[in-house]
């Protein structure tokens, strides 16, 4: 049997092998003499294009939906800043949704001159050292910005694209790169390049003060997130030269206190210019008409020289280097090994071991490590930039472990790696899971955007991208050996996270901006002239799901099918309606099933079993459902499904496994209590369950500790003899069903018993708070709706898309637009997802502690009292029609569209009664509704911070404050 496995994966490898010679480039011209290079062989069919300008352009045709996913890269980040001014390419990212000389102004003379005033406050606010001097200059630029606001149009960029129907709208950056992000339908590609063009032809720096407020507040968030500090200082310690390491993203606390308006006016002439920036197009479009109206809009772009920038060479590690974090969450570590960068030999290398340390079960780490238990949690990871890499080894100590344990088992597994301890036919079967994942992701047009930007990035030609996996193909076990013994010595960073507090946690005082003016109704002539381009209608496509969906008796059970008309990929999936409320013992059986055998296999056998057969599998457990799922090419369905089957009717109990899973519980338990978003959530649940929820009613220790694992065992080989369904999504039915019919025990089709009842408290105005050591402060409100009623849900996303969420929306809008009090700030209105559930309405903020009085001041004015300006209306309405218009729910989507609406008692696509409703849609509708379901509610109140830091005469205002420890919040 082995040999024969062994046959047929060198054949695979041959045939891989041989593919690797196929792809080349090719240079082509289309008929308006746009010049473009394609690869042959190139299952995505792109195109890249350059313009004479220099700007780079990447075409790629799916029509699966009427829509295109759009990214803008600026091949510039962090690593660029000025020594003096860290943090610049960040807040300049931000400052490219105000807008331009035409974009977001009324009058642009007026405002540009005080925006010069503003800019040269800044300078000297900069080189003040005088504190107090400093804080009047402040003072003096916060009258100025007043002033010039009431000349600007807050977040017009943002309503011109939501009008577009646009969705995803962000942007980041990182080390070496600035990305910015539209999902748009296809029809408005003319009004976006319109919209982009002028967006990117120039900086102006309006609204910058409150902005950089709300950088700062986002700068906050990252000293209260322990996995950035950590990365910090790995990065510190791996690059003591190179700014990957000596500057961060979001920069010091010092530069974004003191910007320099001149700094970054340079930096974006600098960089922002086309021969340094890719437009990456994914979607349904046409590459001849889409290149014209690219370089209709975007040829005009002057090119520019470059600086030229010596690479930093930093001198070879040659001997460990240990860094320490301390915050209050529970202990782990990172190692990590410097490498080189995108396109050397050293990077497949590394890719490689990577993935035979840690893939989907079958990796060393995997196997020695997690399956084991021997640790609280292991992985690996690789992130390779343009200069240079990292490969970082991570795990977390089990209770009584110390970090140096953890260290050393993660470094004996390198070593098995040098010793040539790994199965000759895993290399294979790695790049067999590489070219399906890579399958996977460029189904959806986001997984080709994003490689094409990367590549744009980091200067690979597509080529070089589509051949990466068969590179990694030809590699040796004797070469990773001798790499591996060269590479992996006493050359790397150890940073141990420890429990304890973050003594370097900076808290600045509440600047005081005063709030600016939004001139939310005006419109400037540039909107005026967008609104004027035509746009060609998409009609919306619903969904008949008694059409698209196949189904038939199979043994007494609902068997589902969907066709794949795109690719060889499958996904089999059972569906039971019942989970945890209806039985406790359902989640700890199903997540200890993942670390048995069986009486053929060991765990780690059976682990490698499924990834040579190319398959995986899942278990997920909820309250109300569990998913089994089994996934991979169709033609290794029925051997993954013998395996999946064999598994779960022959699992053995193991004792020791089961004392070990038990320790395990505890030590996450005993985590969660130390995370400050375990707590958070915990709390939050509490505000509206009250003290009987589902995280409070758990397994105690002592039920834990006496389980009997045979006991566990019998509810795994129980579970199919209760009611499911099936649902197949594939190329063919009748692989799944004979595979089925062979393979799977159907059961006897019994109900299982009624779920706990878990009853929302109803909101009387308690504020529940919990103390954690933060910086700064998050505040949730919610409060219990009605029982769903499926007339509410037009309603509640013009709602959504108005009032509470997005850019352009009134809470960002009032909160940090206006008065920069967070970074974060949402309203929601839930409609229920289940035809007995109710609605729900929340509300929240995360912002420095000492802003948390105003923040939720304005925050609960603006839930009592909704701003309505009809315009603004009117955008969020053709937004939300857009969106509709354009969305397509394709492939297994529509199956999973078909459970959602039967969980609302519903047999159709509710969309079209969405659509309809909304395109008759007023503002005193929209009024109606907020007067009669959220104005006036009274809410549940869950509040985090430190003690210390909160203004308690503000925080007794709302309402009475039921402080509760963390044993009252998770009860273990």
């Amino acid at each position: 049997m082995k040999k024969s496995i062994l046959v047929l994966l060198i054949t695979y490898y041959s045939v891989i092998m041989a593919k690797a010679q196929n792809y080349y480039t090719e240079i082509h011209t289309d008929a308006k003499g746009y010049a473009y290079e394609i690869v042959n062989g190139d299952p995505s069919k792109s195109r890249v294009y350059t313009l004479k300008n220099g700007l780079k352009v990447y075409l790629s045709q799916n029509k699966d939906e009427p829509r295109i996913q759009t990214y803008i890269a600026v091949r510039t980040g962090s690593s660029n800043d000025p020594s003096e001014n860290t943090g610049l390419a960040h807040y300049l990212e931000h400052m490219l949704f105000k807008g331009t000389s035409k974009i977001g102004t009324l009058n642009w003379d007026n405002e540009s001159q005080l925006l010069e005033q503003i800019s040269d406050l800044y300078e000297k606010h900069k080189k003040e050292t005088d504190p107090e001097m400093k804080k009047k200059i402040y003072k003096k630029i916060d009258s100025v910005s007043k002033e010039a606001s009431k000349y600007a149009i807050a977040n017009e960029y943002d309503k011109m694209i939501s009008n577009l129907g646009a969705t995803g709208t962000n942007a980041h950056t990182w080390l070496d790169e600035t990305i910015y992000k539209n999902n748009i339908p296809a029809n408005v590609l003319e009004k976006w390049l319109f919209v982009e063009k002028e967006r990117f032809s120039e900086l102006v720096l309006r609204l910058f003060h409150t902005e950089l407020e709300a950088v700062y507040e986002e700068f906050n968030r990252a000293q209260d997130n322990d996995a950035r500090l950590v990365n910090y200082e790995l990065m510190d310690a791996l690059f003591p030269t190179h700014n990957y390491g000596q500057q961060t993203t979001l920069g010091k606390s010092e530069h974004l206190k003191n910007p320099s308006m001149k700094a970054i006016h340079k930096y974006f002439n600098t960089y922002y210019v086309p021969n340094n920036m890719a437009l990456v197009l994914v979607g349904d479009l046409e590459y001849n008409k889409t290149i014209q109206l690219i370089d209709k809009y975007f040829g005009s772009f002057e090119y520019k020289e470059q600086p030229v920038k010596k690479k930093v060479i930093e001198k070879p590690l040659n001997h460990v280097i240990k860094r320490v974090v301390k915050s209050p969450t529970s202990e782990r570590l990172q190692l990590a090994f410097r490498t080189e960068g995108t396109g050397s030999k050293e990077e497949l290398y590394v890719q490689m071991i990577d993935m035979i340390l840690s893939n989907t079960g079958a990796g060393l780490i995997d196997m020695n490590i997690n399956q084991k238990q021997r640790a609280h949690g292991a992985g690996s990871y690789t992130s390779i930039f343009k200069d240079y890499g990292i490969h970082v080894l991570y795990g977390a100590p089990k209770e009584g472990q110390t970090l140096e344990q953890v260290q050393q088992l993660l470094l004996e597994q390198l070593e098995e790696i040098k010793k040539g301890n790994f199965e000759d036919w895993l290399l294979v079967a790695i790049v067999k899971d590489l070219k399906t994942r890579r399958l996977r992701s460029w189904e959806k047009a986001n997984g080709v955007a994003t490689k094409m930007y990367n590549a744009f990035i980091q200067k690979q030609s597509w080529e070089e991208v589509l051949g990466e996996i068969d590179q990694l193909s030809q590699i040796t076990k004797q070469e990773l050996m001798q790499f591996a013994n060269n590479f992996y010595q006493n050359n790397y960073v150890v940073v141990f996270k420890e429990k304890g507090e973050n003594n370097k946690l900076i808290r600045v005082e509440n600047p005081g901006i005063t709030p600016i003016v939004l001139n939310r109704t005006d419109q400037s002539l540039f909107y005026k002239e967008f609104s004027q381009i035509p746009e060609k209608e998409i009609k919306p496509v619903f969904l008949d799901y008694k059409a698209l969906i196949k189904v038939k008796e199979l043994e007494h059970t609902p068997f589902y099918f969907i066709k794949n008309t795109t690719n060889e990929l499958a996904g089999l999936y059972f569906i039971y309606d019942f989970g945890t409320d209806n039985n406790k013992d359902l989640i700890l059986a199903l997540n200890y099933l993942h670390l048995l055998g069986t009486d053929r296999y060991s765990k780690s056998q059976l682990e490698q079993e499924f990834y040579k057969a190319g398959v995986t599998y899942d278990v997920q457990v909820y309250n109300d459902r569990i998913y089994v799922h089994l996934k991979g090419l169709e033609e290794n369905i029925p051997q993954g499904l013998d395996l999946l089957e064999h598994l779960f009717s022959r699992a053995l109990p193991d004792a020791d496994a089961y004392n070990d899973y038990v320790k395990t519980i505890k030590k996450s338990r005993k985590n969660s209590k130390l995370n400050k978003q375990s707590i958070f959530k915990a709390l939050a649940i509490y505000a509206q369950y009250g003290k009987f929820n589902r995280i409070t009613n758990n397994i105690s220790k002592d039920k834990l500790k006496n389980k009997n694992p045979q006991d566990l065992v019998d509810i795994i080989h129980d579970l199919h003899n209760y009611k499911k369904e099936i649902f197949y999504y594939g190329k063919r039915m009748s692989v799944a069903e004979k595979a089925l019919l062979k393979s799977h025990n159907f059961g006897k089709g019994l109900t299982y018993k009624s779920p706990i009842k878990y009853e929302k408290l109803s909101s009387d105005g308690t504020l529940y708070y919990a103390p954690y050591d933060m910086v700064q402060a998050e505040i949730l409100f919610q409060s219990k709706g009605d029982l769903f009623d499926v007339g509410k849900m037009s309603l509640a996303r013009v709602f959504n898309e108005y009032f509470g969420g997005g850019l352009s929306s009134i809470v960002f809008q009032e909160i940090r637009e206006s008065r920069s009090l967070a970074y974060s700030a949402y309203a929601n209105y839930a409609v229920a997802t289940k035809k007995e559930d109710y609605d729900f309405i929340s509300c929240y903020l995360g912002t420095q502690a000492n802003k948390l009085p105003q923040a939720v001041e304005a925050m609960s004015e603006l839930m009592n009292h909704m701003p309505e300006i009809d315009k603004q209306f009117e955008n969020a309405k053709n937004g939300a029609l857009k969106q509709i218009a354009s969305d397509r729910i394709t492939k297994s989507n529509i199956f999973w569209s078909y459970r959602a609406a039967r969980k609302r008692g519903l047999d159709y696509d509710i969309r079209k009664e969405i659509y309809a409703k909304i395109k008759e849609m007023k503002m005193y509708d929209l009024r109606d509704f907020f007067n009669k379901y959220i104005k006036g509610k009274k809410y549940n109140v869950s509040l985090i911070g430190k003690k210390e830091n909160l203004d308690w005469n503000a925080v007794e205002k709302l309402g009475k404050i039921k402080e509760l420890s963390i044993n009252e919040l998770f009860n273990y």
